[in-house]
């Protein structure tokens, strides 16, 4: 098969370049071309501007053979986890050959991707790069070449570029981009404007009419559930939902009451969230995706040799402790960041998963904690109704919340100041899960926090 991925949100004339030399190659060996058309959400975490029935139908109409509908990643998972992920199913159903389109050579294309091969991480790869995504998903395919004994022959084609004349009557040159047709389609009170049918093809024209006609376009977020979760959740339930860090939670609890879009948007540009991160930290506040179901998805995926192992949980996990480490030892969090991540030979044994916390407790709360644990309760295990839950307060402190007798104990931890760095580090990964449980030492309580890597 001639695979193609994409959103084509709408279908537009570069797309259909793409299409044609699919079909181009298909003439050769006979294949189909295949589109892996994302559902849901977009690469870029948003919700669709037109529905997947349209899409698919637009992609039909220029020429794809057929069309497999990608759903239930980009609300979950960043692109270094999701295009691994979208190449492996490809490889699997067959695709031989794939087809993209950038505007830099592929020996460029390969050159930049190397260096990511090599290093087997496909996080952080800079903007500064051209047609970045193009670079990951190039080097991805050479990564997942020892696992299939075989990857994907890219056909990368120059991206289809438009004059436009500017206010000073100067011609100029651009890509045609998905997200200008949106927007210009929305500025013109949802009518196509003549000079963007221009980028279309006409059977997109006449779908994308059907479906403003029926009430279907834009696609758009549920900003009631969004705002009302923002607005009400607590400190420690909002830490449970992934994407959001210390930063971003107390940003949230300030910039309360919530009743528009910008407010939320400036929210996360406070606690220094960039456009994706933004979109993908709504998108799972949308859905409700909680820390744990992003890491059992990612290690499924892991069992299956389609991850990295310099980007498994296990690493993240490992990298958290090794940098707490070497801060207490008096080395930058930056420095110890860099070593960890260039040096694959750094192995850490019996990196701790689970650390004993202190409490601030008064005597009342000590007697109330008493009334409520079980009577046998043993010094390790034992089971009991009360559920801590940890967050970061307003101050920045590891605190914890007990609820108990219809009232809230609200304490900060008591912690070595290696762990108060591993535990932040581990919160502040975004998806890393935590759990807690009171347990009764010689001492006193203790809250035992788990560092959830299964």
């Amino acid at each position: 098969m001639i695979g193609i991925s994409a959103d084509f949100d709408p279908v537009h004339l570069g797309h259909v370049k793409l299409i044609e030399k699919g079909k181009e190659i298909a003439e050769k060996t006979g294949d189909e071309v295949v589109i892996y058309l994302n559902k849901g959400y977009s690469a870029n975490h948003a919700p669709f501007f037109t529905p997947f029935e349209a899409r698919r139908d637009m992609a039909l109409a220029a020429g794809a053979d057929k069309v497999v509908g990608i759903e239930g990643l980009h609300h979950r998972l960043t692109l270094a986890y999701s295009v691994p992920i979208r190449i492996a199913m490809m490889i699997e159903d067959g695709v031989v050959d794939y087809v993209d389109a950038a505007n830099v050579s592929t020996p460029e294309i390969v050159k930049y991707a190397q260096k990511f091969v090599k290093q087997g991480i496909f996080v952080g790869i800079p903007r500064s790069l051209p047609n970045r995504n193009v670079i990951r998903w190039f080097a991805v395919n050479e990564f997942l070449k020892e696992k299939y004994g075989r990857n994907m022959d890219f056909h990368i084609i120059p991206e289809l570029e438009i004059n436009d004349k500017e206010a000073n009557g100067k011609e100029s040159i651009g890509k045609i981009s998905g997200r200008e047709i949106r927007k210009s389609i929305i500025e013109n009170d949802m009518e196509i404007p003549e000079e963007t049918k221009e980028l279309l093809p006409k059977t997109t024209i006449k779908i994308l009419q059907k479906e403003i006609k029926k009430g279907t376009i834009p696609g758009r977020r549920n900003w009631d559930i969004i705002k009302k979760r923002m607005n009400t959740c607590s400190r420690p339930n909002l830490m449970n939902i992934s994407y959001l860090n210390g930063n971003a939670i107390n940003e949230i609890i300030k910039g309360r009451v919530y009743r528009d879009e910008e407010s939320i948007w400036a929210t996360f540009r406070r606690a220094g969230y960039g456009p994706v991160l933004t979109r993908l930290a709504i998108s799972s506040i949308e859905e409700g995706v909680t820390r744990q179901e992003v890491v059992n998805l990612m290690k499924s995926y892991e069992e299956k040799g389609v991850i990295p192992i310099e980007q498994s949980v296990d690493k993240v996990i490992e990298r958290s402790f090794y940098v707490a480490d070497k801060c207490e030892k008096g080395e930058s969090a930056s420095v110890a960041n860099r070593e960890f991540r260039s040096n694959p030979n750094i192995k850490i044994d019996n990196v701790p998963l689970f650390i004993n916390a202190g409490l601030y407790l008064t005597k009342f709360e000590t007697k109330v904690l008493k009334r409520n644990l079980n009577n046998d309760l043993k010094e390790e295990t034992s089971e009991n109704k009360l559920n801590p839950q940890i967050y970061i307060n307003k101050d920045g402190k590891l605190s914890c919340e007990i609820r108990v007798e219809n009232k809230k104990i609200k304490t900060n931890l008591r912690l070595h100041s290696r762990d108060v760095t591993y535990i932040r580090y581990i919160l502040d990964s975004q998806f890393i899960p935590v759990s807690t449980k009171i347990i009764k030492k010689k001492e006193g309580f203790r809250i035992r926090i788990f560092i959830h890597n299964q």
